[in-house]
């Protein structure tokens, strides 16, 4: 029975031990989280044009043009570079773009903001831009909303537009799929 008891403890003495040399430590949240917004936006709505992934960063009492600066190459968010995926051939700017997942970048301006569409996936912000991997690039509207919104926002109006927010400022690029 001695046997047995001492056999018990050192298996129950090992459990402990290498639970514990592999428990997993995580990250607190992210300051600026990730979020995807879908064309269609319906759950129930199973054939999908586009998906967007990006960072969400907050204003914080900046303003966006400290975060997004007018006339620099902005990767439209936090963290790594903004991921747009078509899945179905599109048009923008009058131009199409085939079906397949890109970086998604902008400038910004007062009146309007380029968009640009780049091959180079898997960026970390927009430090490694490569202007050499642009698809498209096409002019978005900016329009003023009486709404602001402290983290920045992607959204798809209901003619599959992609609308960007933050603060009181909405681009709107047109999009036909």
């Amino acid at each position: 029975m001695k046997k047995l008891t001492l056999l018990l403890l050192v298996f129950a003495t090992s459990l402990v031990f290498s639970t514990e040399a592999t428990a997993q430590k995580f990250n607190g949240l992210d300051k600026s989280p990730a979020d995807i917004a879908y064309y269609p936006a319906s759950s129930k709505e199973t054939d999908k044009a586009a998906r967007v992934i990006y960072s969400r960063p907050q204003l914080k009492g900046r303003s966006l043009a400290e975060l997004a600066p007018a006339g620099k190459v902005w990767r439209t968010g936090a963290n790594e570079t903004t991921e747009i995926t078509f899945y179905k051939d599109a048009k923008i700017g009058g131009k199409t773009i085939k079906a397949g997942s890109y970086s998604l970048f902008t400038i910004p301006s007062e009146n309007e903001w380029t968009v640009i569409m780049n091959s180079n996936l898997h960026q970390w912000g927009a430090y490694s831009y490569d202007s050499n991997g642009d698809m498209v690039r096409a002019t978005a509207t900016v329009s003023t909303d009486s709404e602001a919104l402290e983290a920045f926002s992607i959204a798809f109006d209901d003619d599959g537009n992609m609308v960007l927010g933050w603060g009181t400022t909405r681009v709107t690029l047109p999009i036909s799929y």
